[in-house]
């Protein structure tokens, strides 16, 4: 993966996420669910005026401001970053998706729109969060594997020399 490629990505992943909430106001808005693998999978919309499972309901400022914040840092990473590896774009990727999809339903209708409900995880949510919280998990796993792996890499190439 390369600088362009995660870009067209980044692209793609907004237009994908904007389309399907797109389709889940012109479907779902009036109210009523659409079940899609009963007793798993429905489609349901949902005004989310919060973060994560309804919390700080009307914080709209806080979250475009802490939002974009989070988008400029992982451009930053994406762009100065310079020993990328096909995990790194990736997670770079996913979570500027993320972020930029529920960013423009913050700035557009002040409340993110959600859709997606799977029986046994109660919050409903949407494509954009679905690559933020991967992308975040990825980057725990980099963090806490790759880059430990890294510094005992270091750490014994030093010992190699005393």
């Amino acid at each position: 993966m390369s600088i362009v490629i995660s870009c067209i990505s980044i692209i793609l992943l907004i237009g994908f996420d904007q389309w399907t909430k797109m389709l889940a106001v012109s479907a779902l808005q009036q109210g009523g669910s659409i079940q899609i693998i009963p007793g798993l999978l429905e489609f349901t919309y949902v005004e989310n005026y919060g973060a994560a499972f309804g919390m700080l309901q009307n914080k709209t400022l806080f979250f475009l401001i802490l939002t974009g914040i989070c988008i400029l840092a992982f451009i930053f990473i994406l762009f100065a970053y310079k020993k990328h590896t096909w995990f790194t774009y990736l997670i770079c990727v996913l979570i500027i998706s993320g972020g930029i999809g529920n960013f423009i339903d913050r700035a557009m209708h002040v409340y993110v729109i959600d859709f997606i409900h799977v029986s046994f995880f109660p919050p409903v949510f949407n494509v954009a969060d679905c690559c933020a919280v991967v992308g975040t998990i990825l980057l725990c796993i980099y963090i806490l594997f790759a880059m430990e792996n890294k510094e005992k890499n270091r750490l014994k190439g030093s010992s190699d020399h005393e």
